[in-house]
This record gives C-alpha cells, sequence and structure tokens, in this order.
C-alpha cells in the first residue's frame, strides 16, 4: 500500500494526527494539505505535517490517490461539491466526522460519478483541545474506527480504508449510518452536552467560580469534554439531533428518577438505583478490559 499523494482538507487536529500517522507509516509519499484558515495551512506546513499547502480544495485534491475530508461536519457537503469534479476515480475519500446519516445524504447529493470513491469513517478518538498545534501521531493508536460503507463505495476503496486505518493501530467495527448516529448518540454525543449543561449550570450560581474552584480530579475527569471545540459540536448536535434528542428524552427519565427518591427521602431506594449504576459500570469496563487484551 503505498499513496504517491494524500490530499488532506482541514488541517486541525483530526487532520494533522492522520497526517503523522500516515508518514510514520511510510505509505504517503507526499502529503497536500488546505484549511479555509490560511494561519492553518502555514503552521502545518512549518511543522511539517503536511509538505505543502494548496490555495484551494481543488489544487489538495488534483492527482490525489487519497484524500481525508477532517472538517466540521456541516461544512462536508460544499467541500464534497469542490472536490468531485477534480477527483481521481481511482482515488480513496474519506471523512472522518462524528455523524454519518447526513455526511451519506450529502455525497448522494454531490459526488456523482465520484460516489464509489467515497468511504465514511469515524475514529472514536480526540482531544478537549483543537488545533494543528496538538497533533498526536498515535491519537489513532489502540482506537476503535467505525467504518459506515455506501452501498455505492467501490469494494476497493472499503478495502483499503480497512488497511490504512489498521495501519495506523485502529481497530475496525462496521455499523450502518443510522445504526452508527443512534449508538453515538447515546455514549458521545448526550455525554457532551450533560457536560456543556453542567458546567453552564454551575457558573450561572453567584458562587459559580467558587464552586468550580473545588472541583476535584473526578469532576475534571467527568467535565473535560466541556472544553471541546464549539464549531465541531454545534454541527454534531444539530445534524444528529433527533438521536440526540432522543437521548435526552431517556437521561430526563434516569435523572426524574434520582429526583424523585431523593425528593421522597427514600435511601433504600436510592442505594439500589446507584449499586445498578455501579455495577452495570464495573462489568462494561471489565468486559472492555478482556476485549482490548483478545
Amino acid at each position: 500500500m503505498k499513496f504517491e499523494k494524500v490530499a488532506l482538507i482541514g488541517c486541525g487536529l483530526m487532520g494533522g494526527s492522520f497526517a503523522l500517522a500516515a508518514k510514520r507509516a511510510g505509505w504517503a509519499n507526499h502529503i497536500v494539505g488546505y484549511s479555509a484558515s490560511q494561519a492553518s495551512r502555514q503552521k502545518a506546513l512549518s511543522m511539517g505535517v503536511i509538505d505543502a499547502s494548496a490555495d484551494s480544495i481543488a489544487q489538495a485534491v488534483q492527482d490525489a490517490d487519497l484524500v481525508l475530508l477532517a472538517v466540521p461536519v456541516k461544512a462536508t457537503a460544499t467541500c464534497f461539491e469542490a472536490i468531485a469534479p477534480v477527483l481521481k476515480s481511482t482515488a480513496i475519500l474519506m471523512d472522518v466526522g462524528s455523524t454519518k446519516s447526513d455526511i451519506v445524504l450529502a455525497a448522494l447529493a454531490t459526488l456523482g460519478d465520484k460516489l464509489h470513491c467515497f468511504v465514511p469513517v469515524h475514529p472514536i478518538t480526540g482531544k478537549e483541545v483543537a488545533g494543528v498545534e496538538h497533533s498526536d501521531a498515535d491519537l489513532y493508536k489502540d482506537r476503535a474506527l467505525i467504518l459506515t460503507p455506501m452501498e455505492s463505495s467501490g469494494s476497493k476503496q472499503v478495502q483499503l480504508a480497512k488497511q490504512i486505518w489498521k495501519s495506523l493501530g485502529s481497530y475496525i467495527t462496521e455499523l450502518t449510518p443510522s445504526a452508527h448516529d443512534a449508538a453515538f448518540a447515546a455514549v458521545s454525543h448526550l455525554p457532551h452536552v450533560l457536560a456543556y449543561a453542567i458546567i453552564r449550570g454551575i457558573f450561572q450560581q453567584s458562587n459559580g467560580p467558587a464552586l468550580i474552584a473545588l472541583g476535584g480530579p473526578g469532576f475534571r475527569d467527568f467535565s473535560r469534554i466541556a472544553a471541546s471545540d464549539p464549531v465541531v459540536w454545534r454541527d454534531i448536535l444539530t445534524t444528529n439531533r433527533e438521536q440526540v434528542l432522543l437521548q435526552i428524552a431517556h437521561f430526563k427519565k434516569a435523572l426524574g428518577e434520582f429526583e424523585k427518591a431523593i425528593e421522597s427521602n427514600k435511601p433504600i431506594e436510592l442505594e439500589g438505583m446507584i449499586r445498578e449504576a455501579s455495577e452495570l459500570r464495573f462489568n462494561w469496563r471489565l468486559g472492555a478490559n478482556q476485549n482490548s487484551e483478545d
């Protein structure tokens, strides 16, 4: 597996980390990067994340064998429109967006006869900080990669996608786009909403800053994701709104049960609810540890 030219559309954390990991894996001969922000492009170039900077998406994609799209999900359709006319029919095109159904619809509407080139993926990784300066060649190592191929995805491109991500140290799970969006509304999108809401709820109190100052390691761990990129998460929560709203409803029900038990002063019932959650969490952690050893 060797790619003479790799086009990186989006020189941020995810794209930059992919470029560094690809260079280390040895299959990317020349990486050309484009970002809407010229400062981001220049920073990626000066850091050696990319080998050349392009002034447009079309310039970056021209003659590329592999194109990685690492932009906020609502920018995907516009990028596809610029990519499609110049994309080689033998190339592979991937995105790393955190929602998939909307991206599939955008691909169907824009990619035309290049649709077979596209394989949607979602790496389950990231940091609470954004920007190419935080790029990490190990970002994808020992992390899940959700592959959501379309019916139109070429078999060659799907196999290449698997090889690419395995070479970066990822382990692959396949889901349909709709199953992906339903699952990650529960385990990723809802937790971000809760983290944002808790931080806002505390700071909206008159003594909010003083309360935050008392937070220990547990609070820091729980609230870490509230520092995530606002534009990225605005787009994720709005594009997957139906599934996110469904998970918010489930959470409201569960929170209401805790509220009722506390309000009614029922310690035995409260302990049972806590114990159930504790055991579920422990068994999940145990299963995850066992899987990581396989």
